[in-house]
C-alpha cells in the first residue's frame, strides 16, 4: 500500500481472529477496531462534531447518494470538501450509493452499465455509473470511498445474486480505472449473500485489482445473525491480511464483537443513533427504554459505568422526562451516549486483543448485557 494510507497490525488475538491495528490516512490515524458514526447527509444526528471527538469517535462515514441529491457534490466541493463542510478535521468515509441499490429498489432502474434512482425527494433522476459514483466522492473529498455495487436482498434467487457478484467486480475494476486521487483510498465490496461459493467468486474477482482496503457487504439485510456470523467465518480469510476489513452496515453490539473475533476491523451502523431518537439506551447492564413510567424518580445516571456527557449531566428521570414531553435534548443527549457506548466497546476490544483476552472480554459482555439494568 503506498503513502498516505498504510495499515499497520499490531496484534492478533491467538485464540480468534480478533485484530487491533492502526489505518494511516491523510487526515489521521485510526485504531482499529473502530466504529464509525453515520452521518449519511453530512451530519451525525443531533450530534456536534466536538463532542464526537470528545467521547472517542475517530472516523465517520457520509452518503454518496444523498449528498449527491443535496446540496450536490459541487456545492460540498465549494464549500472546501466534506471536511470543511461538516466541520471534521478526522477521517471520513462515503458510500458510493450501492446500499441504496437494495433499500430503494422500488426507485431504481439497475443496468449493467448504471442504475438510475428516481429521488425520493422530488422525484428527479439520478444516475449512477462506476464513473460517476468514484467523480462524486473525489468531489466530496472523503479520505475513504467505495466502489459502486449492488447489493442484493439475501433471499434473492441465486441467478440474481450472481448476476449481482459478477456486476460488482465489474463495476469495481471501472471503479479503480476511472479513481484518480490519489489521497483517497478506494475499497472494494465482496457481495454474494450468505452463499459460500458466491463469496469466494467475488472476492476471486476483487483481489488481483488490489485495493487498499476491502468490505463485507451484503449483510444486515434480513438474514438472520446465525447466517451472518457463518458468512464472515468462510468470507473474511478469504481478504488480504495487510489491508483494512469493513463490514458494512452492521451494527447491534453483539454483532460488532462477533465481526471483530472474526477479524473485522472497521464497523458503521445508524442504529446508536436511531435508537437514541426512539428513547432506547445502549448500557453496560443491556438496553433501556427511556420512556417507561419506573424511569420517573430514578436519579441515577442512565449507565454508571459511562462517563459521557450525558451520564455525566442528567438523571434517568429528567431523560424520560426529555421524551414523554417530546423536548429534542432527549434524542440529542441518549445519541451522544448510545455513541459513547460503541466507542468504549471498541476501544475495550482494542485492549482485550493486544492482552489476549478477547474470549474472557466476550463472555463478560453477554454477562453484563443478561443482567439487564
Amino acid at each position: 500500500m503506498s503513502h498516505p494510507f498504510r495499515f499497520e497490525l499490531l496484534a492478533v488475538d491467538e485464540r480468534t481472529g480478533a485484530r487491533a491495528g492502526l489505518f494511516h490516512t491523510p487526515h489521521g490515524v485510526v485504531e482499529t477496531p473502530c466504529f464509525m458514526p453515520v452521518g449519511t447527509r453530512g451530519t451525525v444526528k443531533g450530534v456536534w462534531p466536538h463532542q464526537l471527538r470528545e467521547i472517542g469517535a475517530q472516523m465517520i462515514l457520509a452518503n454518496t447518494y444523498h449528498l449527491a441529491l443535496r446540496p450536490g457534490e459541487d456545492v460540498v466541493a465549494g464549500l472546501g470538501d466534506l471536511h470543511a463542510f461538516m466541520h471534521w478535521d478526522g477521517p471520513i468515509l462515503t458510500d458510493s450509493g450501492g446500499f441504496q441499490v437494495f433499500s430503494l429498489n422500488t426507485l431504481r432502474e439497475l443496468t449493467d452499465d448504471h442504475v438510475v434512482f428516481r429521488s425520493h425527494i422530488d422525484g428527479s433522476l439520478l444516475e449512477l455509473t462506476p464513473e460517476r459514483a468514484m467523480r462524486i466522492q473525489e468531489q466530496l473529498g472523503a479520505d475513504c470511498i467505495m466502489c459502486l455495487d449492488e447489493c442484493p436482498p439475501h433471499d434473492a434467487p441465486r441467478e440474481q445474486l450472481i448476476a449481482a457478484v459478477d456486476r460488482t467486480t465489474a463495476w469495481a475494476r471501472r471503479c479503480r480505472d476511472s479513481h484518480q486521487r490519489d489521497d483517497q483510498a478506494l475499497f472494494g465490496i465482496v457481495q454474494g449473500a450468505t452463499d459460500r461459493e458466491l463469496r469466494e467468486r467475488s472476492a476471486q474477482g476483487l483481489r488481483p485489482l488490489d485495493f487498499p482496503g476491502y468490505a463485507v457487504g451484503g449483510l444486515s439485510v434480513g438474514e438472520s445473525p446465525e447466517e451472518m456470523y457463518a458468512t464472515l467465518d468462510f468470507t473474511v480469510p478469504l481478504l488480504p491480511e495487510d489491508r483494512p476489513r469493513y463490514l458494512m452496515g452492521v451494527g447491534r453490539p453483539i454483532d460488532i464483537l462477533e465481526g471483530v473475533l472474526r477479524g473485522i476491523d472497521l464497523f458503521d451502523c445508524v442504529m446508536p443513533t436511531r435508537n437514541a431518537r426512539n428513547a432506547t439506551a445502549f448500557t453496560s447492564r443491556g438496553p433501556i427504554k427511556m420512556r417507561n413510567l419506573k424511569h420517573q424518580n430514578d436519579v441515577e445516571p442512565l449507565d454508571p459505568d459511562c462517563d459521557c456527557p450525558t451520564c455525566r449531566s442528567f438523571s434517568r428521570g429528567y431523560l424520560r422526562h426529555l421524551f414523554v414531553t417530546g423536548e429534542m435534548l432527549g434524542g440529542m443527549a441518549l445519541s451522544v451516549h448510545n455513541l459513547a457506548y460503541y466507542q468504549r466497546l471498541v476501544r475495550d476490544l482494542r485492549n482485550a486483543i493486544k492482552s489476549n483476552r478477547v474470549q474472557e472480554f466476550h463472555a463478560a459482555h453477554l454477562a453484563g448485557q443478561a443482567g439487564g439494568p
